[in-house]
């Protein structure tokens, strides 16, 4: 979820004083699979799939946590591509999931759809259907409450921005003219913090141009209204401000110097918020060599911990991988809502998407754009190798991100990862694993993965 907080400090309640898309429920009763050589034996054709699913549901439900356990076995028959185990394993968790119910039964849910897409290649049918239902439903005030809510339940993304601010207001500090980059679908969230910050500078307010890059139909309609806003709360900061957002763009890849009018003499700072993942994976490296040549004084990347590309060509471990990232999710999820909660299901249901998208999808549709994340590892990787350096970030920096952290639940922890390590006798060397960066810990499990770099 690309959604922001303003600081560990209270959000400016002057700059920001959900409908839902419904449930598709799916039916099974037409579900013609292609014939396997392979056949099952725990399933008989001769058996009625509903009176079969529902007696195995019923005692899989009673032994506990079921879902994982079912869900990796559908994924193992539609990998081996046993049609009676899959209509087997469908009917069971089609009688078992539900959007409205626990953990495991909403788990069951998002990704019965995605695997019902994969067995019936009907994956970007519905993934469009899915956006086109959230593009509908979507609205300023809507997005915003979402936004809100979520930064006040959890620092999955608060922890990123509070990070990245600290990196850029840093690597522009003394600087008069400032641009920041900012390629992210955050509706502009994270800067009146950093807004506060420059109007209370030692020595004269700077000016900042703010470039908005949103490649995100549901982010481009919504930009006129974030602009006046931004513009407004920069006049009661008495910081010089300009807005330029850029909403004309596919693709990244598409994105020219002269679209986001660099002059010479500006200080600028790139802020990538969840948007090289949406980036075709071949075109990844162009991406960021582009961005080097604008010549930053700091790029900041915040990425999810997930590795999706890896496996990308082998649909089974593609999905224990997406099941592993998604089952954290929804359990911070559980743990930072109530049960009743509107915005937990919003939530839940752009994760649907997501997933439909990741597992439901052929790696040819992918023309929609990718879902495909890496870890931090691996865009540190990228990032080496297109000459960027690491910016570590300062231990004022952490310690405003530890004490963002300090206002939530238990569960969540900082994890440093340098860039060099010392032997005993004092010596530094560079690390060889490519990891570096800091990391957002739900439950000690890495989830998001924010660093700074420079040219």
């Amino acid at each position: 979820m690309d959604i922001t907080f303003f600081t560990a400090k209270e959000a400016p309640t002057t700059f920001f004083n959900q409908s839902h898309d419904h449930h598709h429920h799916l039916h099974f009763s037409n579900l013609d699979m292609q014939s396997s050589t392979s056949h099952s034996s725990e399933y008989s054709p001769e058996q009625s799939p509903s009176a079969a699913a529902a007696a195995a549901a019923a005692t899989l439900a009673a032994t506990g946590k079921w879902s994982s356990t079912l869900l990796k076995e559908c994924a193992r028959a539609i990998s081996e591509k046993d049609s009676n185990k899959i209509h087997h394993f469908l009917w069971m968790l089609n009688e078992l999931a539900s959007p409205y119910g626990d953990s495991d039964q909403k788990m069951a849910s998002y990704f019965l759809q995605a695997l019902f897409c994969k067995a019936t290649e009907t994956g970007l049918t519905c993934y469009k259907t899915l956006v086109a239902i959230a593009d509908k439903n979507h609205s300023f005030d809507s997005s915003l409450k979402l936004i809100l809510k979520f930064q006040e339940a959890s620092p999955w993304t608060t922890f990123g921005h509070v990070a990245s601010n600290g990196a850029i207001l840093e690597a522009l500090e003394g600087e008069t003219k400032l641009h920041i980059i900012d390629i992210s679908n955050t509706l502009c969230t994270q800067w009146p913090t950093l807004l506060e910050s420059l109007a209370t500078r030692n020595d004269d307010t700077p000016h900042l141009k703010l470039t908005v890059v949103t490649t995100t139909t549901i982010v481009k309609s919504l930009m006129k209204e974030i602009g006046q806003r931004m513009e407004k709360f920069a006049r009661l900061m008495g910081v010089p401000f300009e807005f330029n957002p850029i909403t004309n763009l596919e693709n990244l890849t598409d994105l020219t110097k002269e679209a986001l009018k660099v002059e010479e003499d500006e200080a600028i700072a790139i802020n990538c918020i969840g948007a090289l993942r949406r980036v075709r994976i071949e075109e990844r490296n162009n991406v960021i060599s582009m961005l080097k040549s604008l010549k930053p004084r700091v790029l900041t990347i915040v990425e999810e911990e997930a590795d999706f590309i890896s496996s990308k060509n082998n649909f089974l471990k593609c999905f224990e991988e997406c099941l592993r990232f998604y089952t954290l999710y929804f359990d911070m999820l559980e743990d930072s809502f109530v049960t009743t909660s509107n915005e937990r299901l919003v939530l839940e249901r752009e994760c649907s998407r997501s997933i439909v998208r990741l597992l439901g999808c052929d790696e040819s549709e992918e023309q929609m754009g990718s879902e495909r994340r890496e870890k931090g590892k691996q865009w540190s990787k990228r990032l080496k190798e297109s000459a960027f350096s690491l910016a570590e970030f300062s231990e004022d920096v952490l310690d405003d991100v530890k004490a963002l952290l300090k206002r939530y639940k238990p569960g969540w922890a900082l994890l440093r990862r340098a860039a060099t390590t010392a032997t005993a006798t004092g010596e530094v060397h560079e690390r060889d694993d490519d990891s570096c960066g800091v990391y957002l810990t739900w439950k000690e499990e890495p989830v998001v993965w924010v660093s700074a770099w420079k040219p």
